[in-house]
């Protein structure tokens, strides 16, 4: 992997979940250009569904989404090549999301199916430990068959290096909750911030996506098609500060990723069955939509932002689509043909 990240990995689902890839796929960008040109599968691997990098190291982490999850360690070559550093099991069923602590001693892990956060060590060389901490959430919400238990989606460290500044948080679909937690650094161990975060009844939060001021995030409610807006004070609180409707498109509306752009002035809102992505300016109390673009496909499932680009990954349409994103308005405009990836769920720029 170059400095400049000109190697972008894919994650994405193996028949191992229904899915065509077979592993990790990596890919050159052109910085300039935006375009992405596939490598192939540089990790055969089962469903590596989402994937993060350490933040100082060149290792790669990928969850696989199985009923026994697992955790996958790899060293990345600077021709995006990875070698195998190791699996953990993560104790809960279908890990869906992970994220590495800034200082990059630790890695964090949502188990979807299991309804779980689970903590591992990361060594000097970035190779994870036996599993240090296993909390699981308890509860459902309203929605009978997405909500019948705790559903963790994502964990989300605050982006400060700076041991002890804000919590981890951590996305629940299945309780409409965002529970806080400290990570104590000596232990591994995550401490609880009472009490957690309740949405409205069935929002069933997927991901959250913080501002650069450290005072603001927006939730994206998978369940209701829902933009919820929070001011996050400086003990760690959370306030809702309202809600907007994640699209303005008729028919079934699912939203998945949610970013904001580099210089802090738009959120980015992936809509999966209406097949966009939402932009709304944050200038104001709550979120304006300013423009919805077309995906090309219909199920947008995770995207990411690099310099003046947008890659979004569409998981049934088999393809990632690369946008160039007007430095005025932030509305993003496709260049280019789309990349054909199999079942890309995962975009690691």
């Amino acid at each position: 992997m170059t400095g400049q990240g000109e190697v972008v990995h894919i994650g994405g689902y193996t028949a191992h979940s229904g899915g065509r890839g077979t592993g990790i796929v990596a890919a050159r960008r052109d910085p300039g250009s935006g375009e992405l040109a596939p490598l192939g599968t540089v990790a055969v691997t089962p469903s590596p569904s989402f994937l993060a990098r350490h933040p100082r190291l060149p290792v790669l982490y990928a969850v696989n989404e199985l009923p026994d999850g697992q955790l996958s360690a790899y060293r990345v070559a600077d021709d995006g090549a990875l070698t195998p550093l190791g699996t953990r099991p993560t104790g809960g069923a279908e890990p869906c999301h992970l994220a590495v602590v800034p200082g990059g001693g630790h890695l964090v892990v949502a188990n979807y199916g299991g309804g779980s956060v689970t903590v591992f060590p990361l060594d000097a060389d970035g190779v994870p430990g036996e599993r240090s901490d296993l909390v699981a959430h308890e509860g459902h919400g309203p929605d009978p068959e997405r909500q019948d238990h705790a559903h963790a989606h994502m964990v989300n460290p605050d982006p400060d290096p700076d041991p002890g500044r804000g919590p981890l948080l951590a996305v629940d679909l299945g309780t409409d909750s965002i529970y806080r937690y400290d990570l104590d650094a000596a232990s591994g161990r995550l401490l609880p911030r009472a009490p957690r975060v309740r949405t409205a009844p069935g929002v069933g939060p997927r991901h959250l996506a913080r501002h650069p001021d450290g005072r603001r995030c927006w939730v994206a409610g998978e369940l209701d098609a829902s933009v919820t807006a929070y001011e996050l004070t400086a003990d760690g609180a959370l306030h809702q500060r309202g809600r907007v409707e994640a699209s303005d498109r008729a028919g079934h509306v699912q939203p998945s990723e949610i970013a904001v752009g580099p210089d802090g002035r738009f959120l980015y809102v992936a809509n999966r069955g209406v097949g966009t992505v939402a932009v709304f300016a944050v200038t104001g109390e709550l979120p304006e939509l300013v423009a919805e673009v077309d995906t090309g496909g219909e199920w947008p499932r995770h995207f990411a932002l690099a310099g003046e680009h947008l890659y979004v990954a569409d998981e049934r349409a088999d393809m990632i689509r690369v946008f160039r994103v007007d430095a005025g308005s932030g509305v993003p405009a496709p260049v280019g043909e789309p990349v054909a990836v199999p079942s890309p769920t995962c975009v690691l720029l």
